[in-house]
């Protein structure tokens, strides 16, 4: 068998900047710049509801697409138009995301994962049947309904080493959640309101369950560019990143060619930099989220916001939504390595793109 062909790291990385819209071009096949055609693209947005700066997915959704949609966009299409649905992926090496809004067209795809998690019990599961039935006759009559007002008669109370202990309806939900058995309505504020999914969600077939996983790989690595087989199984063709080690999976129809690129600031939790192993090897970044971090061993602020440039991750900002205020604030910009005058001017104009989105004005109070 060949050797596989190796490809410099610069160009894995502009495949895999390219493959997550954050070129210069932000092109889609087909050109389109809509919402809905992005959240396909990527395969889901990540949701994060911690609103340090802003939640997961509208980050996500304006490092696309900027002004075209408006703050409140990802909100609509999800509780309004119902055209990506909030979901617990499966955990595993694959898809570090554990809730993510999902393409409400791709349900297919997905629907042989809810099965399979239907169909997984376990101690506490099968001590709560009742409850499980409880729930979702309270759900039937009065949903859709806020977990507070959701009567929580577990027959045996949840259990773990961690702070889910006695979380009964919480833990309940979020099985019925990925077992595609309830559904989250709408959010209010951040707490989510919950119904069953078939007044939620459209009816619709499965695909084989080897065939949707195969199609979820051949996608994943399509918003990826290049990933390790861990993430992305068989998808694509093998190659090697100069400077690396092992094989690395390539999307087929990746290309580094014409390449621009732009500066954006991304969200912690982007899919760019979301597997840190991936973001070290290829990027070289050195970068962690730091909110649960006592704030005395933080190095670069509760949620820095990671700058993309070109093909390059070159800092972080350190801010903040002020909402009384109506301000963004930045208390720093922490730079990998000292920036020229065109960075520093780009990386301006887009925390004021992002403040103004955001319906505020910029406040920096160091550039760094």
């Amino acid at each position: 068998m060949a050797e596989p062909r190796t490809i410099p790291r610069a160009e894995a990385r502009r495949i895999a900047v390219r493959a997550q819209l954050l070129d210069a071009d932000r092109a889609l096949v087909g050109g389109s710049d809509d919402l809905v055609d992005v959240a396909r693209h990527l395969t889901l947005l990540q949701v994060n509801v911690t609103d340090i700066v802003m939640p997961a997915a509208e980050h996500v959704a304006w490092s696309r697409l900027g002004h075209a949609i408006d703050a409140g966009a990802v909100r609509r299409a999800a509780e309004v138009e119902q055209s990506p649905f909030e979901w617990i992926l499966q955990p595993s090496p694959r898809e570090p995301h554990a809730v993510a809004l999902v393409p409400t067209a791709d349900l297919p795809l997905h629907r042989p994962e809810m099965a399979a998690a239907a169909a997984r019990g376990g101690e506490w599961l099968d001590q709560n049947a009742g409850f499980r039935q409880r729930l979702l006759e309270q759900l039937r009559a009065d949903g859709p309904l806020p977990q507070r007002e959701i009567d929580d008669t577990a027959d045996a109370p949840y259990a773990s080493s961690g702070w889910n202990t006695g979380r009964d309806v919480a833990m309940m939900l979020e099985h019925l959640l990925r077992a595609g058995v309830v559904a989250v309505a709408e959010r209010a504020g951040l707490e989510r309101v919950w119904d069953l999914a078939e007044r939620v969600l459209p009816p619709g077939p499965s695909l084989d369950a080897a065939e949707a996983a195969a199609e979820r790989d051949r996608r994943r690595l399509r918003s990826l560019g290049i990933a390790r087989p861990a993430l992305v199984g068989d998808a694509g063709v093998p190659v090697l990143v100069e400077g690396t080690r092992r094989e690395w999976r390539l999307d087929e129809a990746a290309t580094a060619e014409g390449f621009a690129g732009r500066v954006a600031i991304l969200s912690p939790v982007d899919r760019l930099i979301a597997e840190r192993r991936r973001m070290a090897e290829l990027f070289a970044f050195d970068y962690a989220l730091e909110q649960y971090t006592p704030a005395a061993r933080r190095r670069w602020g509760a949620f820095a916001l990671p700058i993309l440039d070109g093909d390059r991750l070159v800092g972080k900002v350190d801010a903040r939504t002020d909402r009384d205020a109506g301000a963004l604030r930045v208390a720093r910009i922490h730079w990998d390595a000292e920036p020229d005058r065109r960075l520093r001017r780009a990386v301006d104009a887009e925390l004021e793109s992002m403040a103004a989105w955001l319906g505020g004005r910029l406040v920096v109070a160091d550039a760094g």
